[in-house]
């Protein structure tokens, strides 16, 4: 996927963590498990890819059909053990998937050995980590919902997750992010986000015309999210990082963004981001500053050249990880 927008469909090289090379065709078999939510979605098939990295397959009420979610967990991890493991949740950006994380940086071996559980789920092509307003009728996709709830339970009740958590993400799981660190505090112990759309209706029109013309390109109703930016304007509000600052005060937060020109993490020969970069680092910029506005513990790594592009999204994950798993240290 091109950088004009949100994400790069393109591997980065770093494949070999998503093949199941070397697993018995046992393991890769599907087995059902009995992790069930409250809203009844379980999952429905296991994969398993390494000995450390585990795909489920959830059938989900809430999206009204099945999801992926990737699971990296400790070596000495067992499924419906009484132990308990803290979580670290790793959200993509728009046109790409779960895989995306461990195809694209070196998260599968960053992470080795620690004493945690990351969690990478479907967010939806274009799902804006959001349950849809569909016109005020609701219904699915009803990603929010299925993270927070569905998949939460899930995780809690047969994988060893425990209540402790953090959680951090790119370009639209950027946004995602820090919008549902905001809408549910207490959620989450710390937040962070890389090359964000943190800011949802920046300058009135940037910003609702950016998300809306990246569901348009993608076929879908570019109202079906959030409604009309004007007449529905407290519905985006509610889904905005911005708007929700005060909500994010009491957690520490890290935004990383750099400003479209090429720098010495980009390939030799890639050219300027003219659009993406540039309007998410003024979109980052103004929550920074709101974001002390209000008192919040913001840490800005706003690192000039730049794209909007995996290796930095990287480098941001090693520089922010401190901040992401100091909290986890307090317990499962």
């Amino acid at each position: 996927m091109s950088r004009r927008k949100f994400v790069l469909g393109a591997a980065a090289g770093l494949s070999a963590f998503t093949v199941a090379a070397g697993i018995p065709r046992a393991a890769r078999a599907a087995v059902a498990s009995g992790a069930v939510a409250d809203s009844g979605a379980r999952v429905i098939a296991e994969h398993r890819l390494s000995p450390t990295m585990l795909d489920l397959t959830v059938d989900s009420p809430a999206l009204a059909t099945t999801a992926m979610v990737r699971l990296l967990h400790p070596a000495d991890w067992t499924p419906g053990a009484a132990r308990t493991w803290p979580v670290l949740y790793l959200l993509h950006g728009a046109g790409d998937d779960y895989t995306s994380w461990t195809r694209s940086t070196d998260v599968a071996t960053f992470t080795h050995g620690a004493e945690m559980l990351v969690v990478m789920p479907s967010g939806g092509r274009d799902g804006f980590y959001s349950d849809w307003f569909n016109r005020g009728a609701g219904g699915a996709p009803r990603w929010e919902t299925f993270h927070l709830t569905e998949l939460r339970q899930i995780l809690e009740r047969g994988y060893g997750a425990g209540s402790v958590r953090s959680i951090a993400g790119l370009s639209m799981g950027g946004l995602g992010a820090m919008a549902y660190a905001g809408r549910h505090p207490g959620m989450f112990a710390a937040a962070a986000s890389y090359s964000g759309v943190v800011h949802t209706t920046y300058q009135s029109s940037r910003g609702p015309s950016l998300i809306q013309g990246v569901l348009v390109k993608d076929g879908y109703d570019p109202t079906a999210l959030w409604g009309d930016p004007g007449l529905n304007a407290a519905v985006w509000a509610a889904h905005n990082p911005y708007d929700l600052a005060r909500d994010l005060v009491g957690i520490p937060l890290y935004l990383a963004c750099g400003n479209g020109t090429p720098g010495v993490l980009d390939p030799p020969g890639t050219p300027p981001d003219l659009f993406i970069e540039p309007l998410c680092a003024e979109m980052n910029t103004a929550l920074a500053q709101r974001l002390r506005d209000v008192g919040a513990n913001v840490t800005a790594d706003f690192y000039g050249p730049g794209t909007h592009n995996w290796p930095w999204w990287q480098r941001s994950l090693h520089l922010s990880f401190p901040l992401l798993t100091q909290p986890l240290r307090l317990g499962g």
